[in-house]
């Protein structure tokens, strides 16, 4: 009797929910018109976009030639350790010296003998394949959540993008895995689940040190939230986890583990480079450049911090009091205009102020492109304007060897989302900030 209750209970509750998603699709169909420009279907639009991302990645895989660039030299650095070297200083590949942190060493090893020692490069790509739809799967449920970006938009961050395809499952580089990683944090933080969302996050940044970029848009949102003394537990899981990953390179010779591992001074190639290109190579390999984008980098996010993430009218030194103790208690912080803002943007300006950038790097800001884009009203920049700078951002990341123009091209569009970024996040207003000192 309880039995047949039970299945009674469960054919019940699976008609329910049939029911409830027949009748959501056939409000879909009604308004078929609004499907591509509501923001409210984006888990309808994303579905039939991750199906169709199933069949182009198989035949990219199976019609495209795989390009060897840096898989080898990966299994060449992991191989060192599986024999016993822990010695940063004495780990090489072909390509030069292991320059990433432990967490790479240690996810690049399952990838070691899950491809038969690096020899299976199909088995690679089909792994790389999967996390590829994983990543699109992460980044469509924060713009779920955020619902500020038109669904026909998506087509063109995933279908329509050659580059980071061939970034994903022709070359294999070790940027993807990052940055799935990096949207994993994300998503945790926009589920409140904080402790987690630091630890997914300080294990990006051990497979690769671009993911630092997002790190003054996540200290911000934690002292916002807990302050100077609450974010100390959060900020010790990402230190923490860094120590705990790299302790056999740090017992064996800690400073070659750290010079190697977080070089924030590594010379890079001009032959490479996307974004300078139109620079003479003398000025490009110049400290003084160097000082003067790290320089610019700083001055843009404190400009930033202090007048655009910054918004409820007292002093920024605040936010290291307890929420509870300040003049104006915190607001909640919503997905669009607090967490996912500030975490795109803190990593668009390192972005547009990098020493260089190469072509794998196209993966660390290509899917926040849309957000920063479109999330912000202007009625200036059209989506039409949008899309052209899309589509110019994708034409200089697909121009090989890049040129002075596609560089310039690229800075240009950078130059259009910032200043979107900052005309569309306004300052707290004046009235409001009087408002509550009276009250």
């Amino acid at each position: 009797m309880a039995a047949g209750l039970r299945k009674r209970g469960r054919s019940g509750s699976a008609a329910q929910a049939a029911g409830l998603c027949k009748q959501w699709l056939q409000r879909a169909w009604q308004e078929r018109r609004l499907l591509l420009r509501e923001p409210r279907y984006t888990l309808l639009v994303a579905a039939c976009l991750c199906l169709a991302e199933v069949g182009i990645t198989f035949w990219v895989i199976h019609r495209v030639a795989y390009t060897e660039i840096d898989w080898k030299a990966y299994m060449a650095q992991v191989e060192g350790v599986i024999n016993g070297t822990y010695d940063y200083t004495q780990l090489q590949g072909d390509t030069g010296p292991l320059v990433y942190p432990a967490g790479f060493v240690y996810i690049f090893m399952g990838l070691y003998y899950a491809t038969g020692r690096g020899t299976d490069i199909r088995m690679a790509q089909n792994i790389f394949a999967v996390l590829y739809l994983a990543t699109l799967l992460l980044v469509f449920l924060i713009y779920h959540q955020t619902c500020k970006v038109p669904p026909f938009v998506f087509f063109f961050m995933c279908c329509a993008s050659y580059r980071v395809h061939s970034i994903f499952v022709l070359r294999l580089f070790n940027d993807p895995v990052a940055m799935v990683l990096l949207f994993l944090s994300i998503n945790l933080l926009l589920a409140q689940r904080w402790g987690w969302g630091c630890c997914f996050f300080s294990l990006a940044v051990s497979v690769k040190m671009n993911v630092l970029l997002f790190a003054p848009g996540l200290l911000f949102l934690l002292l916002t939230q807990f302050g100077f003394r609450g974010a100390l537990p959060k900020l010790g899981i990402c230190a923490g986890l860094q120590v705990v990953l790299g302790l056999p390179f740090l017992l064996e010779n800690p400073i070659g583990y750290l010079s190697r591992s977080f070089d924030l001074g590594r010379q890079f190639l001009f032959r490479w480079t996307v974004n300078w290109r139109f620079l003479p190579e003398a000025l490009f390999l110049h400290r003084a450049f160097h000082l003067a984008l790290l320089a610019a980098h700083l001055t843009l996010l404190l400009l930033f911090a202090l007048c655009r993430w910054h918004r409820t009218g007292e002093s920024i030194l605040s936010l290291l009091r307890d929420p509870s103790k300040r003049k104006v208690p915190p607001q909640p912080l919503t997905p669009n205009h607090i967490i996912v803002s500030t975490l795109f943007t803190s990593n668009f300006i390192g972005i547009c102020f990098s020493r260089s950038l190469h072509y794998q790097f196209y993966v660390w800001y290509f899917h926040t492109l849309p957000y920063l884009l479109w999330a912000t009203p202007a009625r200036w920049l059209t989506h039409l304007l949008r899309l052209l700078v899309l589509g110019l951002i994708e034409l200089s990341w697909n121009t090989y060897p890049s040129t002075s123009c596609s560089s310039a091209a690229l800075h240009v569009c950078h130059a259009v989302i910032l200043l979107q970024l900052w005309l569309g996040l306004q300052p707290f207003p004046k009235s409001t900030q009087h408002s509550k000192k009276a009250h």
